[in-house]
């Protein structure tokens, strides 16, 4: 929902320093004070097939001594040297698999982590869903493009919709398939630019990902009518036809938005052609299907009939589907409004874009349980959940805290975040781009999308939630299972079998428990230092050990822990933002 008209570098950890000092101006969130020997590192695509060669670069070398090691779920699994400042590695056979490549050296019995970066290894990229955004489409630079999409490409997004790309909502395509127009008017009159258009496109793919037209599922113009769409398609507020619903658009906007009934077989047909038109001229790979949400008013077809509006996206999403076969489809559930009927039908991940009423962190992973529930864990989700939104109305920065903090919730029951594109999401409008981000939180993203693409089998791959036996082993900290408390860390646990993981979110001296942060307020927390911890199994424990994206660039370390009997006692490095204990049986 576009619409509501209100008028780098990975982290790295340097031998030698202090542990006093969590951030500084290089934007470096480590347990180490200073940039040290920062090194960045990358690869040349979103995901991999299994077998496909993985191409590393780094941006400067790193000690003859250096070493790489790749790790699934905290286990490495091969190793190699590094004597040059690109190397190949073969993906593993094993498909929807995570893994985390880890540049380090060991020196005089310390090791020293100069790189990480994860690498997710998937033939299908609909399993584990990390959705980006473009939005501005007028002459940009090859090299602008370059690099926008490298930067989407480093935090393995794997699916990019290309927002307010199309010159009008019924007719996406300017021009005709054999004569496209070469530049265009989206509808709030900005310009936009083919060779734009198709330079995204070519460099999505040639990262491998997959790239969606947006558009709404019924929208019309002001001046639909004359490019042949029938007063017979749309939804009217009475059952004489005389009044269409209308989505109110001021300027800059050209038009308003009339709707189409999403249901009416004739209407479908005539936005599946215009879409399989824009498909001619740009290889997009799918269409990005939107809604408005709940309209709270009856509405009625133009023969007097009431329209079930939800059943109605269902029909359009098989129309579509059966139109373009090939082509990948996801429909925005905007506040869960149609996700039972979306769920069922032939999308790629379920969307659901967070308004009024899931304000809470709790309410986030509700949102991403029920759509779990939906499908039985077979579709995963993609959160729409706009930051810092009412500091987005005028030019600033975002909140780095607001952030992390919405993204470990996120991430730690399952879902994705969209909020990356040229620049991160502050409203509903993704051309808005009045916030920045602060160098601080630039670095932080690239960790938390490696934490969690490395760990997706792990935080999206099947799993019980539970409450584990755990509790605090001193004073320093209050614990309370998950949903959330004031002045507490949470606790997240997921029975995985053989495995018992355990996710401890920072809200200790939070200053609010509403994820949006709607005025950049939510404090930063207080990092808590060898916080020891007790835990209880009945189960003979083989080995602990700890990841966080706060922490060496997501990296895994195993646990020094006593057991007797039942009890067992281990201490974390540090706990700042988010950190995730797995205890291995």
């Amino acid at each position: 929902m576009k619409y509501i008209y209100i008028g780098i570098m990975v982290t790295i950890l340097a031998a030698g320093c202090s542990k006093d000092k969590i951030t500084d101006n290089t934007g470096l969130i480590m347990g180490t004070e200073g940039p040290g020997n920062m090194v960045g590192i990358a690869t040349d695509k979103a995901f991999y097939k299994p077998g496909e060669t993985v191409n590393f670069t780094l941006d400067k070398a790193v000690p003859s001594g250096a070493k790489v090691r790749y790790k699934q779920l905290g286990t490495i699994i091969s190793t190699g040297d590094i004597s040059a400042t690109t190397w190949k590695w073969a993906a593993p056979a094993a498909d929807f698999t995570g893994y985390m490549a880890e540049v380090y050296e060991t020196t005089g019995g310390t090791e020293v982590v100069y790189a990480t970066i994860a690498i997710d290894v998937s033939s299908d990229p609909s399993r584990f869903p990390r959705n980006g955004f473009l939005s501005a489409y007028g002459q940009v630079s090859a090299s602008e493009i370059n690099s926008v999409m490298k930067n989407l490409n480093r935090h393995h997004l794997n699916y990019i919709q290309f927002q307010e790309w199309t010159y009008k909502h019924h007719l996406p395509l300017a021009g005709t398939v054999a004569s496209p127009d070469r530049t265009w008017k989206d509808i709030a009159n900005r310009d936009n630019d083919a060779t734009t258009v198709n330079g995204y496109i070519n460099s999505a793919h040639g990262y491998g990902m997959k790239t969606l037209s947006y558009n709404l599922a019924y929208g019309a113009l002001n001046d639909a009518a004359s490019d042949g769409v029938s007063d017979e398609w749309y939804l009217y507020t009475d059952t004489k036809h005389s009044v269409k619903d209308l989505h109110q658009l001021g300027a800059p906007f050209k038009s308003s938005i009339f709707l189409t009934n999403p249901a009416n077989g004739a209407w479908q047909n005539y936005i599946a052609a215009k879409t399989n038109d824009a498909y001619k001229v740009y290889p997009f790979d799918g269409f990005q299907i939107d809604q408005l949400g709940d309209r709270n008013k009856t509405l009625y077809d133009y023969q007097g009939n009431p329209v079930d509006l939800t059943r109605g996206f269902a029909s359009f999403i098989k129309a579509m589907k059966a139109a373009a076969p090939q082509k990948a489809l996801v429909m925005n559930a905007v506040n869960q409004y149609g996700q039972d009927q979306i769920a069922k039908e032939a999308v790629d991940f379920l969307y659901t874009e967070v308004w009024t009423g899931n304000e809470g962190y709790k309410d986030l992973a509700t949102i991403i349980q029920n759509n779990d529930a939906q499908t039985n864990g077979a579709k995963r989700t993609i959160l729409a959940a706009y930051m810092n939104y009412d500091l987005a109305n005028n030019p600033g920065y975002f909140n780095t805290a607001g952030v992390l903090l919405t993204d470990a919730v996120i991430f730690a029951f399952g879902g994705a975040h969209l909020e990356l594109g040229e620049h991160m999401l502050g409203k509903e409008y993704f051309p808005n781009s009045n916030l920045k981000m602060r160098d601080d939180l630039k670095a932080a993203m690239i960790s938390y999308y490696d934490f969690s693409t490395a760990y997706q089998n792990l935080l999206r791959d099947g799993g019980t939630f539970n409450n584990p036996a755990i509790s605090p082993g001193d004073n320093q900290l209050k614990l309370n299972f998950w949903p959330p408390q004031s002045g507490q860390v949470s606790v997240i646990g997921k029975d995985m079998g053989n495995r018992q993981v355990i996710h401890l979110i920072n809200l200790a001296n939070a200053s609010s428990l509403n994820w949006r942060d709607n005025n950049g307020t939510q404090a930063v927390p207080v990092k808590i230092k060898n916080p020891r911890f007790n835990f209880s199994s009945s189960k003979a424990i083989k080995r602990i050990w700890v990841a966080s994206p706060d922490l060496n660039g997501g990296a895994s370390t195993d646990l020094s822990f006593t057991q007797t009997g039942n009890a067992v006692t281990f201490t974390l490095p540090s706990l700042w933002y988010w950190s995730m204990i797995v205890v291995e049986f």
